[in-house]
């Protein structure tokens, strides 16, 4: 069992005055049995379900309006979940694959699904050396496309490339979209790889990349996402607890630019939640309890527990009794895998 309180160490220090405003006292949260682990939005939801049918119809008209919209990080999320799906449910891939073999949407699913499962094989750096062809022909299907760039930069690092191959990746992706926020996450963890857990230099890159984003780009949430490695994957001394909470800073304020309970920063917001606690800065975690609503995402919380949603509940609870002096109700992880990250967040 992770305990709450086994997020502090062993990087446990002074609590931070806090910069936002808590929500109003008493303010309702979802109850525990109403919070969801990875919901998707509307639109992939639909898609998820049709191809629950077999049907790929409702996927491919997702990935079609992602790519004639330009909507590079709705694609890249969904063509991950998408791809997530079919490693459990291949029927719709299939009749897609046979219908049309050549739509761009089908090879980025493709790549996507092959780099997956490559990289939860015990010989990754070999099958995902095969998998080369299936993301050049993804990279083909559409030259603006940076998603299957990304897929490229995470190709790399599977397969252990060299620094002057990965910057040739990272050059082409800069073409198409240089501010794509799945491209510099593939890029940090690249470096942090590559450098072999020497954060500051992860912190350097996500630090610029923050400073050339718009102050809405996904891209702010960077430096918190190298908090977040270092926090739970070094011993979080390395770096100085305030580059530490500028990191948050950021990831606090484009929190605050999306809508309270909606699903697509959950993810961010379920990190920088992480974060907030290891840093014991409890009245914005608070805040950002109440941004989460009901919707949990697995990461970060699978890196420490078997059972990602009961400690989202614990660590919620625990911010929720330092906030009214009131032990709140929750559920506990039923078992631990503390370091070690999950599947999906490779």
């Amino acid at each position: 069992m992770v305990g709450t309180m086994a997020l502090l160490h062993p990087f446990s220090r002074a609590a931070r005055t806090s910069r936002t405003a808590p929500p109003p006292a008493g303010a309702p949260l979802p109850a525990d049995d109403e919070v969801l682990l990875d919901a998707p939005d509307d639109g992939l939801c639909s898609a998820l379900v049709a191809a629950a049918r077999g049907e790929h119809g409702p996927a491919a008209a997702l990935l079609a309006a992602t790519r004639r919209s330009a909507d590079w990080e709705i694609r890249d999320r969904s063509a991950r979940r998408l791809a997530t799906f079919a490693s459990a449910r291949p029927e719709w891939l299939e009749s897609w694959s046979a219908a049309d073999p050549h739509d761009p949407d089908l090879l980025l699913v493709r790549a996507q699904l092959a780099v997956d499962q490559a990289w939860r094989s015990p010989d990754r750096a070999e099958l995902l050396r095969e998998v080369s062809p299936l993301i050049t022909a993804a990279a083909r299907g559409d030259d603006r496309d940076p998603v299957p760039w990304r897929l490229a930069l995470d190709h790399a690092r599977g397969a252990r490339a060299g620094h002057k191959y990965f910057s040739e990746l990272w050059e082409a992706a800069l073409r198409r979209a240089p501010h794509h926020y799945g491209c510099h996450v593939a890029a940090l963890r690249y470096l942090a790889t590559s450098w072999q857990g020497s954060y500051r230099e992860c912190f350097d890159f996500a630090d610029r990349a923050a400073q050339d984003a718009l102050p809405d780009s996904l891209i702010q949430a960077l430096p918190s996402r190298a908090a977040l490695a270092c926090l739970t994957e070094g011993t979080g001394t390395e770096v100085p607890r305030e580059r530490l909470d500028a990191a948050a800073d950021r990831a606090v304020a484009l929190s605050a630019r999306f809508p309270a309970a909606d699903p697509w920063p959950a993810e961010i917001r379920n990190k920088l939640l992480y974060v907030l606690v290891r840093l014991e800065r409890w009245e914005e975690a608070l805040t950002e309890v109440h941004r989460i609503g009901p919707y949990a995402t697995s990461v970060p919380w699978d890196r420490m527990s078997d059972d990602p949603l009961a400690l989202f509940l614990s660590v919620r609870g625990e911010i929720l009794a330092r906030a009214t002096g009131f032990a709140a109700p929750s559920r506990h992880p039923r078992s631990e895998r503390a370091g070690r990250a999950g599947s999906g967040d490779h």
